[in-house]
């Protein structure tokens, strides 16, 4: 028999991709399915963007390229984080990879061994868990709360680190609350972490350009004392509805560039030819159609969000970011994984439990309300029978 690592025991999953395979399962045999489980956007990469990798196939872009991405994606990425996060990084600190998951593995290995604390959001993308548990370190749940709009308290977090804290993983917009971190409560986090110089920092900011309500997205990058210890996590999946293309870059401190270089190397080589050069036309051309994704979301957020709150049992916090809603529903009287699976096999709705983002997400599901306004209103109406055949109204 077969023996394996054991390690590979401790190494968990997406569960928004096993409802996306049932929810394809109940379609194929001919259930009408909405799915509002999958976290990506339901729009087309923009033409331009799609031509830009063709023409680059025609003109003969198809071998390796360097590891960490082709010099002049490199600097379209520097210029745009100029651009969008005004500050000035050099482009020998970008690393381009095959997404933003690339990145997480990345960082969490370079850090992660056993004996070591490793802190992460919860609830959270499911994968920093994951990985961090996989790599021997234990993992140390931050709480995202939903007293404060799922974010997070700067003096709970500061209390969490102990002398083996190596890594601290923020989300911020999140998944899969849509939550985002308030600029003082960043700035309270900041100043405490001065008293814990041996603690790097992983700052997933891949929904950076989704924000509503006014909110302003505040990047980690504009905290100089934290340059030579943090880690930006970014790509192109969400922004330019690209998650297929797998394009993901991370700024790295100066020091540790070498070493994510090697991992690159290491494990994929590089990325795609021709999608660095979509890369560039994405980052450098017109942003209509990111305007106008995120226009479209922020209508769907308002349909959704009044919509669950008109439910029986139900309450939903309205998200600032990103494309999630992640309503309590502590009311309807079922735990996260019966109610996703009610959904899903009695009226036709693809969701995700709280559960799978973590201990603290029981209680919750997550919506993602990439999907029409139109399949947004059905859902809801599904929701409403489903719920009112539990509790009939007299």
């Amino acid at each position: 028999m077969l023996k394996l690592s054991e390690k590979m025991g401790r190494l968990g999953t997406e569960t928004a991709f096993e409802v996306l395979a049932r929810a394809e399962a109940l379609a194929r045999g001919g259930r009408d399915i909405i799915n509002l489980g999958i976290g990506q956007p339901d729009f087309k990469t923009p033409e331009h963007i799609v031509e830009a990798a063709i023409k680059a196939l025609r003109d003969g872009h198809h071998g390796y390229t360097p590891s960490p991405g082709i010099p002049a994606l490199r600097e379209a990425v520097a210029e745009d984080i100029a651009r969008h996060r005004g500050v000035e990084v050099s482009p020998d600190r970008i690393v381009v990879v095959p997404g933003g998951k690339v990145t997480m593995f990345f960082a969490i290995l370079m850090f992660g061994e056993p004996g070591v604390e490793i802190l992460y959001p919860n609830p959270g993308f499911p994968i920093y868990q994951s990985m961090i548990e996989f790599s021997g370190a234990k993992a140390i749940p931050t709480p995202l709360l939903e007293d404060r709009d799922f974010s997070f308290d700067a003096e709970q977090v500061l209390s969490l680190i102990t002398p083996r804290t190596r890594l601290l993983i923020l989300n911020s917009p999140a998944n899969p609350t849509g939550g985002a971190m308030p600029k003082p409560e960043i700035d309270r986090l900041v100043a405490g972490l001065a008293d814990h110089p041996q603690v790097a920092i992983l700052s997933d900011e891949i929904y950076a350009r989704m924000n509503y309500d006014g909110h302003r997205h505040v990047s980690l990058l504009t905290y100089p004392e934290l340059e030579n210890r943090l880690i930006l996590l970014d790509g192109w999946s969400k922004t330019y509805a690209m998650t297929g293309w797998r394009m993901g870059y991370a700024v790295w401190p100066e020091a540790l560039v070498e070493s994510a270089t090697r991992l690159a190397v290491n494990c994929h080589s590089c990325v795609n030819a021709s999608a660095q050069f979509a890369g560039i036309a994405a980052l450098e051309g017109p942003q209509d159609a990111v305007d106008q994704m995120v226009a479209a979301f922020d209508q769907r957020r308002g349909v959704i969000v009044d919509g669950l709150n008109a439910l029986p049992g139900i309450r939903c916090r309205r998200p600032v970011g990103a494309f999630y809603a992640f309503p309590n529903i502590e009311g309807t009287g079922m735990d996260a994984r019966t109610l996703q699976n009610r959904l899903l096999e009695q009226a036709g709705i693809a969701t995700v439990a709280g559960t799978s983002f973590g201990a603290f997400g029981e209680g919750f599901i997550r919506f993602s309300y990439a999907n029409s306004v139109d399949n947004i209103h059905r859902a809801l109406d599904r929701m409403k029978t489903l719920l009112d055949e539990r509790w009939p109204r007299n």
